[in-house]
């Protein structure tokens, strides 16, 4: 019986991945979420000048509606703000990382 050894056999052969396309896939889906979260944040806030503007005007006479759209824009801003943070931290961590 004869055994034979596993040349070229190893982790690049398994996992067979192309560096840099890699990266590029990353990067702009990350760059794609942040943009779809800065328009959404963006246009939730402007939802809300455009209440703030309809109560100031007589438009509108629900303060409570008003006040619900504030909120909503505050909190959506906070949350977004967030994100960028905790990315910003992930990435402050993976370049203190010994190579």
């Amino acid at each position: 019986m004869e055994i034979k050894g596993l040349s070229g056999i190893g982790l690049s052969s398994a996992f067979p991945l192309d560096k840099a396309t890699n990266q590029t896939n990353a990067l702009e889906g990350a760059g794609k979420f942040f943009k779809e979260l800065v328009g959404k944040v963006n246009d939730i806030s402007q939802q809300s000048d455009q209440a703030i503007q309809k109560l100031a005007t007589g438009e509108n006479r629900n303060l409570h509606e008003t006040m619900i759209a504030v909120e909503k824009s505050s909190v959506s801003f906070m949350f977004m703000s967030q994100v960028r943070n905790k990315a910003l931290e992930a990435y402050q961590e993976v370049m203190r990382m010994p190579v």
